[in-house]
């Protein structure tokens, strides 16, 4: 088994040559020797990925798509050049890596491979995503890499928040939404977008790439489209994202139709076209994404030394993405980089909650899709999720828990949580609720190493943050809505005010 010192071998890193000084110059114990100028990493001619192309790769690794939860003696798989999204059976697609040859590295081969590759902007290692490249797309050239270095997102103490309001040392929120598009679905559309780059090189029918979306997908797989030079088609659901949301595909060039329907009838549009057309579907229906997502759980463990958490906590809508973060966990045990995986807790809206609704009943119902409606986190107002046997898989396996929020419980955890610094959207507000609710309920203790995932940027979501302390929205109290005080502009005036909020203030302390 290979261990660190391969890092250091020809096998993976160009060799460094070592030419010695003509003079030796001696200085005290206290006064340091002169630095060596820093070794040129690549030619004046180079830009990235010309050095990446002269880099040797780490050989024998493979990936291919098989059905997701085979029955024991299936031998169904497919190559990932090819355009497969369902199995022979209508089922899901799984990414399947070949554990043999990864396991040929120990544990610690691939933790320092990996902490050897953070905050680099060697091609494509800069990529939170691509620093962890043999587990993703093992065969890919570098150079079909389509990538904004993204991942590498804040791990945020949340402090305040943790010991203010659910009497916690250890909580933490990893924004994910701190990313090229604001969202974390930019760590799977690197993956999908740079295969899809792939393929057309290959000369495969693909004239362009398609989804149907709530908004934060379509940003992701527009801005990566646009990099790469390829057409993208976008379904949205009208009148039910935001403008910030909905500016994002305009803006890098996407062809956007809105149509008078949901998410889930978006979805249903989008399966028809690609099926008669040769558009490459960028759902999460398609697994290769759910390869880069994954890597955000790596990075969590990267980003605690390598211990395990607790518990983390992910909002569901689709539900790919607890299932990413259950895939990236497994295989950290698997390959020996640590000995366990966390609880995971999916959070849903309680208007868009079809699987708290399957797990209450203890998964021993069958699945039953709902008419999702309108919620605040619009992301995940699904009512039909894609992923649902995914979810159900990743947690029977890790013990997870579901819970569920109003839109009352969602708005006023967001609200929270920003008056505290951290400054979120309405779906960790959805997680945070989740939290508080097990925090009560005294599942998760106040010792638990805790994670709530962000999925994005608070600021894409600022028109229900105005909604919300302005107390415009009906039949909601927003409670810790703070709006601003109008004031005359007279010094008397201004002094009134200001005495009257500190004396408030100070009675709060």
């Amino acid at each position: 088994m290979a261990s660190f010192s391969l890092l250091h071998s020809a096998t993976y890193f160009p060799s460094h040559s070592f030419t010695p000084h003509s003079t030796v110059r001696c200085t005290t114990p206290t006064t340091p020797p002169p630095a060596a100028p820093p070794q040129k990493q690549r030619r004046s001619d180079e830009n990235i990925r010309d050095e990446a192309r002269r880099r040797p790769q780490l050989q024998n690794l493979s990936a291919r798509y098989v059905p997701f939860d085979p029955p024991p003696l299936s031998t169904e798989s497919y190559s990932l050049d090819e355009i497969v999204y369902r199995s022979q059976s209508g089922g899901l697609l799984d990414v399947q890596h070949d554990f043999a040859a990864l396991k040929r590295y120990d544990g610690a081969f691939w933790r320092n491979l990996f902490d050897s590759r953070v905050g680099k902007t060697t091609w494509p290692y800069g990529s939170g995503v691509w620093s962890k490249k043999e587990w993703v797309l093992p065969e890919i050239d570098d150079d079909d890499i389509v990538s904004a270095f993204e991942g590498n997102s804040n791990l945020f103490w949340a402090e305040r928040f943790g010991k203010q309001y659910v009497q916690m040392n250890d909580l933490w929120v990893k924004h994910c939404g701190i990313s090229h598009t604001g969202s974390f679905k930019d760590l799977g559309m690197t993956v999908l977008v740079s295969q899809v780059n792939r393929l057309r090189k290959m000369n495969k029918p693909v004239v362009g790439v398609g989804c149907a979306s709530t908004g934060d997908t379509s940003a992701a797989l527009s801005a990566y489209c646009a990099a790469a030079g390829i057409p993208s088609i976008v379904f949205l659901p009208a009148d039910k994202i935001s403008t910030a949301q909905l500016v994002q595909p305009i803006a890098n060039g996407a062809f956007v139709l809105s149509i008078d329907t949901d998410f889930d009838g978006c979805m249903h549009l989008i399966r028809e076209v690609t099926a008669e057309l040769p558009i490459y579907l960028a759902n999460s229906l398609n697994s290769l994404r759910l390869e880069g997502q994954k890597t955000a759980a790596i990075e969590i463990l990267q980003q605690f030394n390598w211990e395990v958490p607790d518990w983390v906590i992910v909002p569901g809508g689709n539900l790919g993405n607890i299932y990413a973060f259950y895939k990236g966990f497994h295989m950290c045990k698997e390959l020996g980089l640590v000995d366990r995986i966390p609880r995971l807790v999916c959070a849903q809206a309680a208007n868009a909650n079809p699987l708290y609704l399957h797990y209450k009943s203890g998964f021993d119902q069958d699945f039953n899709s709902m008419k999702a409606e309108t919620t605040f986190a619009s992301a995940i107002q699904i009512g039909d999720p894609v992923s649902i046997d995914r979810a159900v898989y990743a947690l029977k396996k890790s013990n997870g828990i579901v819970e569920e929020a109003t839109e009352e419980e969602l708005m006023d955890a967001m609200a929270l949580a920003d008056s505290t610094g951290i400054f979120i959207c309405p779906h960790t507000g959805v997680a945070l609720t989740a939290l508080m609710k097990l925090r009560e309920s005294g599942v998760i203790e106040a010792n638990d190493r805790t994670v709530v995932v962000s999925t994005a940027h608070g600021l894409k979501f600022t028109e229900s943050k105005i909604e919300y302390h302005s107390k415009s929205i009906q039949e909601m109290a927003c409670r810790l809505a703070n709006p601003p005080v109008n004031v005359k502009a007279e010094f008397g005036s201004v002094m009134d005010v200001l005495k009257e909020y500190l004396k408030n203030n100070e009675s709060k302390c």
